[in-house]
């Protein structure tokens, strides 16, 4: 089974986690939110993702418009349990529930959820909110797991962290049949002020198959002034006999409302045959200005080379993100 057709041709370009997602692990946003309360224990929040965009590549040319719209509603019940419900819109596959989730905190340390949730796996967020430029990496749908339904444990320390989840799938939202379900493993240390690393193991599992997709993430980061470091590091074997590699350096200033960011990323996808089907290496450059407090204008500079026969690229884009 190629593992790419399972994930939402939208990760390309954005690749937050959610609330619970956050609590469990940390998120490094770059666009604040600010809660609408609506009633007791009743909150949202959300954003409109707006852009233009420019491509060279041939038959792709200039595209402008919203490219994503989403409400999130949370509500803080009582005694530890809590349920977020995230609606999103995008040209590609309309509007749908995103994420639905019930949470149960425990402690301060411990908590557990079901429902349909993102993964933990990956440096790069889903959603625009959680990125330091206008595209991801595009491995994400190889490397990364994706929404999931299933059930999830995060438990969080001063210096470890650790999540489990098993899942109908580690990659399709969708999937209702859990007679062969998939998992994943987390591990996170925090050594020092700034300084995070996470490590996640992604078993997804097919029906009438003897082998499975096993994929390996591992990225560390490093906040020092005004600066984040970042690198990261993919492997995976793929159900049927593919297999793949990828990784990325990343560095962002910020100082006042100004922010820049360089990242290099590159990755390549082989099948069974031992043949390169997918292959990029990818120089980014992107600064961003906060406007207000609810609004980040991002620009971006892309140069993708496809490898041998696959040709290069140059794009160019401007953003605007408005958070509430």
């Amino acid at each position: 089974m190629d593992h790419a057709a399972v994930s939402s041709p939208t990760r390309t370009k954005s690749i937050v986690a959610s609330a619970v997602a956050a609590v469990a692990f940390g998120a490094l946003p770059s666009a604040a939110f600010a809660e609408i309360e609506l009633g007791a224990g009743f909150a949202v929040t959300g954003f409109i993702d707006t852009s233009i965009y420019y491509n060279d590549l041939d038959d792709l040319g200039t595209v402008a418009g919203v490219d994503q719209v989403e409400i999130d509603f949370l509500y803080a019940g009582s005694n530890g349990v809590s349920a977020q419900v995230d609606l999103e819109y995008n040209d590609v596959d309309g509007t749908f529930v995103e994420q639905a989730i019930i949470n149960y905190q425990f402690n301060d340390n411990f908590s557990m959820k079901a429902g349909r949730f993102l993964s933990y796996s990956g440096f790069e967020a889903e959603e625009p909110t959680g990125l330091y430029q206008y595209s991801g990496s595009g491995y994400a749908p190889y490397f990364y797991g994706y929404y999931q339904q299933g059930i999830s444990a995060a438990w969080k320390g001063d210096l470890f962290g650790f999540t489990a989840s098993l899942v109908n799938s580690a990659f399709d939202p969708l999937e209702r049949d859990a007679s062969t379900p998939g998992y994943e493993l987390g591990a996170s240390l925090t050594p020092l002020d700034g300084l995070t690393a996470k490590l996640f193991y992604i078993v997804n599992r097919y029906d009438n198959e003897s082998d499975d997709d096993e994929i390996i993430n591992f990225w560390t980061s490093y906040v020092i002034g005004g600066f984040t470091f970042a690198g990261e590091y993919n492997t995976a074997d793929y159900a049927g006999g593919g297999s793949g590699d990828g990784f990325l350096l990343m560095a962002n200033y910020a100082t006042g409302n100004w922010g820049f960011t360089f990242r290099y990323s590159d990755f390549e996808i082989e099948n069974a045959a031992g043949f390169t089907t997918v292959e990029d290496s990818a120089i980014t450059l992107s600064p961003s200005y906060k406007v207000g407090k609810n609004l980040l204008v991002v620009a971006e500079y892309r140069y993708d080379d496809f490898g041998s026969g696959g040709g290069d690229s140059n794009s160019i884009a401007l953003e605007a993100l408005f958070t509430f």
